[in-house]
């Protein structure tokens, strides 16, 4: 399965049925025996070729991707909505969605600029002020086509562009999908627990469950993180820059890497040439931080593809990012 397949199917937090049904089928075409947890969690352990007893290492990526949820109807047929998952409203205006299992075609709405007084333009519309827009007629045929609680995702497809650069949706965390997708065809001396977990976006709560269930000695997120390497960012103030390599983690608000294995990668990384930078600022979180409270604690690590416009209907990543994460994830889980 490859990346374009894994970013474009639509499955926002809790809704992770769809790409949980194409994992399913692709691990199980190679041959592998995955299991589904009460939170919808998949998990393929792997036994390593090293002599025992061997590392058992949890390798982490999220399944889910944001999106919107129907909160409501207007009496004209507009559909008001909430985020699942945290979703700037700015970046949402006039974007194309797909409403539902059905995939009802919709454009996100808003007042149009030319009605808007100047007080309008200086502040950040709320999700009270927008709307989805699916051509029905009355509140009773957007109910019937889209009743609340109804899942929306973006429509946004796959495209390759520049020199090495892809646009697409879900990128965070389908990047790592993929690259847990492709260590598992590796041979590993430490015993792999491959986890693709739910509800990242929502609050961490999928990971959770895996990490106190599956007991690893060591926890590897996969995942992608905020890029602000725009040209008029001061480079002191850039998190991290597509094109660099995989971003190695020391903290951010969730979890503090562990020294021993953020020592490790990134002398690694040094040794064998693999793309790699460390990530400047102390912001964001993701399922580090569950993973390394679990039970007694567990060392954890996070790897981060950069991602330009993350959280929004067109991410941009470069896709030789992807390969260095893929690259020193194998190449670390090889030295334990």
């Amino acid at each position: 399965m490859d990346l374009k397949t894994l970013t474009e199917i639509n499955a926002p937090s809790g809704h992770e049925q769809p790409i949980r049904r194409a994992l399913l089928a692709e691990l199980k075409e190679k041959g592998f025996q995955p299991t589904i947890d009460r939170m919808g969690n998949i998990i393929v352990v792997k036994e390593g070729v090293g002599p025992v007893p061997r590392k058992r290492v949890l390798v982490s990526a999220h399944m889910d991707e944001v999106g919107l949820i129907v909160t409501g109807h207007t009496e004209d047929g507009f559909l008001k909505v909430t985020q699942a998952g945290g979703i700037d409203t700015r970046v949402l205006i006039s974007k194309r969605v797909l409403v539902g299992d059905d995939n009802i075609p919709g454009v996100i709405g808003a007042v149009a600029i030319h009605l808007q007084s100047a007080a309008d333009r200086a502040r950040v519309m709320g999700y009270r002020e927008i709307c989805v827009d699916i051509g029905a007629k009355s509140k009773g045929e957007a109910e019937g086509k889209a009743p609340k609680g109804t899942y929306i995702s973006f429509d946004t497809p796959y495209v390759e562009y520049g020199e090495g650069f892809a646009c697409g949706k879900a990128f965070d965390d389908r990047v790592g999908c993929w690259t847990i997708l492709r260590l598992l065809e590796e041979e590993l001396p430490c015993d792999l627990v491959a986890a693709f977990v739910s509800e990242e976006e929502v609050g961490c709560r999928g990971a959770s469950g895996a990490a106190f269930a599956q007991e690893p000695d060591i926890g590897i997120v996969l995942e992608g993180t905020t890029c602000n390497d725009l040209g008029d960012i001061p480079e002191i103030a850039q998190v991290c820059k597509c094109g660099s390599g995989v971003a190695v983690s020391f903290m951010d608000n969730a979890s503090i890497g562990n020294r021993e294995l953020f020592r490790k990668a990134i002398a690694i990384g040094e040794k064998e040439g693999i793309a790699h930078q460390v990530k400047s600022s102390v912001s964001g979180g993701n399922d580090g931080g569950v993973i390394q409270r679990a039970r007694e604690g567990i060392p954890t690590l996070v790897l981060s593809v950069p991602c330009r416009y993350i959280h929004s209907p067109s991410t941009v990543i470069k896709l030789s990012d992807a390969e260095s994460q893929f690259e020193l994830t194998r190449a670390l889980l090889r030295a334990l």
